[in-house]
């Protein structure tokens, strides 16, 4: 007998309630849920003893996933969030030595943003503590399921990423 989870038991009660609910597809859609959940709680205690809080963490992610060096305007639209936001994780960084900001090699207008070797040292040492859960979680498939299951899900996040209309509310169902 194949073990359960918690989602096959929400499954379970909400199939009575729902007749046509697609037990597969609400496992599916619970499950990715509750792990991205159980992701982002695991990151956010990680990070707690790093003494960073998990926008500082993002901030370094993507400025280290940029060879450690980008505009306030690529860091903005990678976090996508609006420019000017960007600018108080900036300077939180900077005071904590994580960041600093240089002058433009291409417009002497612009400044860029580069990573210091404190900030890259920072994120080496909670990148290497994060990827402890994600391998823990991970282990419990083969290397084959895990590129079966990377398979799946760059398939459906294909899906996903497609610009799609807002659901006409009277379209399909009537009144």
């Amino acid at each position: 007998m194949e073990q359960r989870d918690g989602t096959d038991d929400h499954v379970d009660r909400w199939l009575p309630v729902l007749p046509g609910l697609d037990p597969d597809v609400e496992g599916v859609v619970t499950r990715a849920a509750r792990l991205a959940r159980h992701l982002l709680r695991m990151k956010e205690r990680y990070l707690v003893a790093f003494d960073f809080q998990r926008h500082e963490f993002d901030t370094l992610h993507v400025l280290a996933g940029r060879r450690g060096r980008a505009t306030p305007t690529e860091l903005a639209a990678d976090l996508d969030m609006a420019p000017p936001s960007v600018t108080a994780r900036l300077d939180a960084l900077e005071r904590r030595g994580f960041v600093r900001r240089i002058p433009s090699t291409t417009d002497r207008r612009r400044v860029d943003i580069e990573l210091t070797e404190a900030g890259n040292a920072a994120w080496l040492e909670a990148m290497e503590v994060l990827g402890h859960e994600d391998h823990r979680l991970l282990d419990a498939l083969d290397p084959a399921e895990r590129r079966t299951l990377a398979d799946l899900l760059r398939r459906v996040m294909i899906v996903a990423e497609q610009p799609h209309p807002t659901p006409d509310r009277g379209a399909d169902h009537e009144r």
